[in-house]
């Protein structure tokens, strides 16, 4: 289900883990590797394909939001500000979004724009976990030394969860352990 606007989402009745990230990092990808359904988020080469909300409900237990990627979507500058504008909304606003999984793309690390979404985060006082996305792109040792980076640049700030998450969607690495962070968020079973 896709949302255009906060009166277009669904209901507030399960946790939201929502994934945000620059444009082309990997975000659909990462949704798809997760739940292990190839063509549940719609991945593509192309830039800035994601342009709502697009809420997946997990057996009722909980929802993943895959919000639309900031930097250089290939979209006018008005319709990037609605994005953006209503992604704030959702960040802000929404009871039930008990954590956002921001992916950064292992071969780049942190650059500006990933660290004003992060602000963005910490003003809303809402958790956020990294997780580093196209890990295989490097060879061990770079992973570790990114991984390492990391966690020095985001050991003081407190909205951030202190797990960093380190995947590659391709080659299927960190995500039975993100998938597990992700599985303490959701309503037990018999409570649906």
């Amino acid at each position: 289900m896709g949302g255009v606007s906060m009166n277009a989402l669904p209901e507030p009745d399960m946790p939201e883990v929502a994934f945000a990230g620059r444009s082309n990092v990997g975000k659909s990808s990462l949704i798809n590797a997760l739940t292990g359904r190839n063509n549940l988020a719609r991945a593509s080469g192309d830039p800035g394909r994601t342009r709502e909300l697009n809420f997946f409900d997990l057996a009722g237990r909980i929802r993943l939001v895959d919000l639309p990627g900031y930097g250089f979507a290939k979209a006018p500058k008005d319709v990037a500000a609605r994005w953006m504008a209503l992604t704030r909304d959702y960040l802000r606003g929404r009871v039930n979004l008990k954590r956002v999984i921001l992916l950064i793309d292992a071969r780049h690390g942190i650059k500006p724009a990933d660290e004003a979404i992060m602000k963005v985060l910490a003003e809303a006082a809402m958790v956020h976990q990294i997780t580093l996305t196209k890990l295989d792109k490097l060879k061990p040792a770079e992973q570790q030394a990114m991984i390492e980076t990391t966690q020095g640049q985001i050991a003081k700030k407190v909205a951030v969860y202190p797990q960093i998450a380190a995947t590659s969607s391709a080659k299927r690495l960190g995500l039975d352990a993100l998938r597990a962070d992700i599985a303490e968020l959701a309503l037990p079973e018999n409570s649906s």
